[in-house]
C-alpha cells in the first residue's frame, strides 16, 4: 500500500455479523464462505461509505489503518 493510502481494517473478533458494514458498503466489505466479514482488496477505498460505515458499527470494530 502506498504511503497516505488509508485502507479499512475490520477487527473479526470484536465484530458481530450485523452486517450494517455489508450494506452500506458491499464493495468493500463481503461475507466470506467461512461466515466471516472481510475488507476486499481494492486499489482505492470510497473514503464515505468505509468512515459510514466506521460511524454505524454497533460494535466498533471498524477503522482506519493509514499508512
Amino acid at each position: 500500500m502506498p504511503t497516505g493510502e488509508k485502507k479499512p481494517v475490520l477487527d473479526s473478533a470484536e465484530c458481530t455479523d450485523c452486517d450494517a458494514c455489508i450494506e452500506i458498503s458491499p464493495s468493500v466489505f463481503k461475507r466470506m464462505d467461512s461466515g466471516i466479514i472481510m475488507v476486499v482488496d481494492l486499489d482505492e477505498y470510497p473514503e464515505e461509505e468505509v468512515d459510514e460505515c466506521i460511524k454505524n458499527c454497533p460494535c466498533q470494530c471498524i477503522s482506519w489503518d493509514e499508512a
